[in-house]
C-alpha cells in the first residue's frame, strides 16, 4: 500500500506541476508579459515545483535525507539515466550544440553546493548564498537571450514573438480565462497534496525496510521526479535535438541545486548525512564531469556511451541500496 501511495503521490505531483506551468504561462502571456521573461522564470520554476514541494515538505516532516537525496539523486539520474537511456536507444550528435557557458555554470553550482554541504546543517544563510547564485545564473541567461534576439534582428518582431510563444511549454495564446484558472487551481491544490502523500509514504517505506530516508530520496523519489526530464529527453533524442536534451539536463541540475535547496534551507535546517559527504556528492560531481567531452569537445553520445552511462547508474543504485 505504501508503494501504491508513493506512486499516487508522484502522479499527482507530475500532473499538478504540468497544470501549474500551463496556467502560469498563459496567465503571463494574456497579461502581456514577454515570452522571454516567462521562459526564464515561470516555466523554469514551474517545472521544478514538484521537486521543490517534496524538499520543503521533507524538511517540515523532519526527513532531511529525502530533501537532500531528492536533489543529489535527481542530478545524478539526470546525467546517467536521463541522457543514458535515450542515447542507448537513439544516440545523440552534439557537434552543433553550444552548451558550454551553461555547462560551466552548472559545474560552478555543483562546486558551491558541495562546499556548503561541508558547513552543514544547511540553514538560512546557506539558502541565501544558493539563491544569490540562482539570481546570477538567471541574469546571465537573460542577457544571453537578449543578445540572441538582437542577433536575429532580420526576423520581424511579429515572427520572433510567434516563435517564442510556440517554444514555451504549455503556451496557448487562445486559451480561455476559465481554463487558465482551472489549471492554476489544480496545480496549486495538487502540488502540496501530492508532495504530502509522497513524503509520508516514502518515510513509511524507509522505516518498514530499515533503510534511511536518504536512500529513499536518492532512489525512489529521485527517479520519480526525473521521469518528466526523461520523457522530454527521449522525445528530443528521437527528433535529433541534442541541444534540447543537453539544455534540459543542465538547466534542471542548476535549478535543483540553487533554487530547491536554497528555498528549502529558508524553511528549516537541513542536516547532511555523512554518507553524502563521503560518497553521493562525489558521484553527482563525477556524473557532471562526465558530460565534459560531449559539451566541450562535441563528442557524439552514441549507443555505446548511452549503454555505459546506463550501466553506471544501475551500479550506483546497487551500491546505494546495498
Amino acid at each position: 500500500m505504501d508503494f501504491l501511495l508513493a506512486g499516487l503521490g508522484l502522479v499527482i505531483l507530475l500532473l499538478a506541476g504540468d497544470a501549474l506551468v500551463r496556467g502560469a504561462v498563459n496567465t503571463s502571456l494574456r497579461l502581456g508579459v514577454p515570452a522571454l521573461i516567462v521562459s526564464l522564470t515561470i516555466v523554469a520554476f514551474g517545472t521544478s515545483a514538484p521537486e521543490l514541494l517534496i524538499s520543503v515538505n521533507a524538511v517540515l516532516a523532519d526527513a532531511p535525507g529525502i530533501a537532500i537525496g531528492n536533489v543529489v539523486g535527481s542530478n545524478t539520474a539526470n546525467v546517467l539515466m536521463v541522457l543514458g537511456v535515450p542515447a542507448l536507444i537513439f544516440g545523440f550528435w552534439t557537434d552543433e550544440c553550444d552548451s558550454r557557458r551553461t555547462y560551466w555554470m552548472m559545474l560552478a553550482a555543483t562546486a558551491l553546493f558541495i562546499a556548503l554541504c561541508f558547513f552543514a546543517p544547511l540553514t538560512w544563510w546557506h539558502g541565501l548564498v544558493l539563491l544569490a547564485g540562482l539570481a546570477v545564473m538567471l541574469g546571465d541567461q537573460f542577457r544571453a537571450a537578449l543578445n540572441h534576439r538582437r542577433a536575429d534582428a532580420e526576423r520581424t518582431a511579429e515572427a520572433a514573438l510567434t516563435d517564442d510563444v510556440e517554444d514555451l511549454e504549455g503556451a496557448d495564446p487562445s486559451m480561455r480565462w476559465w481554463k487558465i484558472l482551472m489549471f492554476l487551481v489544480l496545480g496549486l491544490i495538487g502540488l502540496p497534496l501530492g508532495a504530502d502523500i509522497l513524503i509520508d509514504s516514502a518515510t513509511e517505506i524507509a522505516q518498514r525496510f530499515g533503510v534511511s530516508d536518504s536512500v529513499i530520496g536518492l532512489t525512489l523519489v529521485a527517479i520519480g521526479t526525473s521521469l518528466p526530464e526523461l520523457a522530454t529527453t527521449v522525445s528530443a533524442a528521437y527528433r535529433k535535438q541534442a541541444d534540447v536534451a543537453l539544455g534540459n539536463v543542465i538547466g534542471s541540475n542548476m535549478f535543483n541545486l540553487l533554487a530547491i535547496i536554497g528555498i528549502a534551507s529558508l524553511v528549516g535546517e537541513i542536516d547532511v548525512d555523512p554518507a553524502f559527504l563521503r560518497f553521493d556528492l562525489w558521484v553527482m560531481a563525477g556524473a557532471s564531469v562526465l558530460l565534459a567531452p560531449f559539451v566541450l569537445l562535441h563528442w557524439s553520445m552514441g549507443r555505446v556511451w548511452g549503454g555505459a552511462l546506463t550501466v553506471l547508474y544501475g551500479g550506483y543504485l546497487w551500491l546505494v541500496v546495498g
